[in-house]
Formats: structure tokens, sequence, C-alpha cells
């Protein structure tokens, strides 16, 4: 196995490992580990367990279906700071081929322009003009590129076919 495998097989056992943290268990703030329970503040915060149960449920990452929650009117995510902002909704997908022996991406606009404006990602992170970004896992599992969300405040990188989910056969 090379070096450059063994890096992502671990990496992704380690994602895998810190999404366990999430998974059902939704601690209390004062047992979490993230906040102080010393700390006079923390009686004025809302426990997870008692926010996220009420929304729509996942059964990976902090258990909770963010995109059915928007689009259920459960939540209303602020898209911007400015309120004048004119926010751009696609309901364009992009096929990204270039995924090895893994089934290629199906990359879906809608649920990502439903909570942030083209701005947060284009140009810096993925630029326009489709086949022009250069995207690879080693990135994305290192907190680059998708990694930025996914893994972090989306559905951890440890759900391979959410993203990978187009088999090489459909296009041939």
């Amino acid at each position: 196995m090379s070096a450059r495998i063994s890096k992502i097989l671990l990496l992704v056992l380690m994602l895998g490992a810190s999404s366990m943290i999430w998974a059902g268990k939704w601690s209390p703030v004062t047992a979490d580990e993230l906040h102080d329970p010393a700390e006079p503040g923390i009686k004025l915060l809302q426990n997870p367990g008692e926010a996220l149960s009420k929304l729509p449920s996942d059964s990976v990452g902090n258990q909770v279906d963010w995109v059915k929650a928007l689009e259920g009117g459960y939540i209303n995510p602020r898209t911007n700071v400015l309120p004048e902002t004119k926010v751009r909704v696609l309901d364009t997908e992009v096929l990204m081929k270039r995924t090895g022996e893994m089934p290629m991406v199906k990359f879906p606009h809608k649920p990502h322009t439903l909570w942030l404006d083209c701005s947060n990602c284009h140009e810096h992170l993925f630029k326009s003009k489709a086949g022009t970004s250069n995207v690879n896992m080693m990135q994305i599992l290192t907190g680059e590129k998708c990694g930025l969300c996914h893994g972090a405040v989306a559905f951890p990188l440890t759900e391979c076919t959410r993203c990978h989910s187009v088999p090489r056969e459909k296009i041939r």
C-alpha cells in the first residue's frame, strides 16, 4: 500500500472516530469536554439534546439532516451579513469525474446555495469554470476545499457514498 493511501486511510479512521463523539450522545454542555463546566455563563447555553432532537434526524455526524431542517422550515439561517445582499440559489449539478476508481462525485449546488452565497466558495476555493479546480481527497481530509465544512458542520467525511454517488458505468 502506498504511503499516500495509508495517510488517507489513517485520516478517514481518525475522522470516523471523531464523528463517533456525536453519534447520538448529545452530551450536555457541562460534560462535552468542549466547554468549561466551572464557567458561570454555561447555564445560559442550551444543551444540544434539547435543540437537536427537534430537528429531522440523520444517521451520522451530529444526527441532524440539516438540508431537511432547512427545507422543512425548522431553521432559517442568515445567508449573509448584509441584508441587502441578494443570494442566488442554483439548482444545478456538477459531475466530478476525476475520482480514480471511486464512483464519481455529483455536486449539487442547491443544498449548498440555500446556505451560502456563491462568493463563500468561488473563486478562492473553487473556480467557477468546470474542470479548473484541482480537488483531491487529501485536501478534503485535511480540512481544505469541501473539508472546510464537511467533517466540521456538515455531514462527516466518513459518509463516502453521499458524494461519491455516480457509478462509472453510468457514463460509459
